[in-house]
């Protein structure tokens, strides 16, 4: 019987830490950073995912142009947090389909410790349906909104994006 030579294997992979503070209102989760972000160290650090341009347009300020650290610190001056749904898995690449023997990251805790938080927002299905399955007991406290996903691999057309990504605006005001 063949063996996977290393290439060929998934491997295992780890979400970054939270960005949040006490007065983040939104939380935005996705599944588990692909292989340009784990790259990088940089949530959406590949320069094909839309979600910088989609905030961007939801802030009204120009997060593209800003440096890593300063995207982190102006989400956060406006309220809005960061996490994934995955703490690590096994993945072959970076599609959502490839997640296998996953564990997940306690969602419940980090949502309770958020004094305000209104809104948990979930980009894209697998982000969904996982966080979904975790939050299941505490949903009802929160506000729950499903986006399209930001990534490339999802190729609804931008402007579609848009449309349910301004959502989070109203729980920003």
């Amino acid at each position: 019987m063949p063996t996977s030579s290393p290439t060929e294997s998934a491997a295992r992979k780890r979400c970054f830490a939270p960005v949040v503070d006490e007065r983040t209102r939104v939380l935005i989760l996705g599944s588990l950073p692909g292989d340009a972000s784990l790259a990088v160290q940089e949530y959406y650090g590949n320069r094909q995912n839309k979600f910088w341009a989609l905030m961007s347009d939801v802030l009204g300020v120009d997060l593209v142009a800003l440096d890593y650290p300063a995207r982190l610190r102006t989400l956060l001056a406006h309220r809005v947090g960061l996490w994934d749904v995955v703490a690590e898995a096994e993945r072959k690449g970076s599609l959502d389909s490839g997640i296998r023997n996953h564990s997940g990251n306690d969602l419940s805790t980090l949502a309770e410790s958020l004094p305000d938080l209104t809104m948990i927002a979930f980009n894209g299905g697998t982000a969904s349906r996982l966080g979904r399955r975790q939050l299941e007991v505490r949903a009802n406290r929160y506000r729950l909104l499903d986006l399209p996903s930001s990534s490339p691999a999802y190729t609804l057309h931008y402007a579609k994006k848009h449309a349910s990504w301004t959502l989070l605006r109203d729980a920003l005001l």
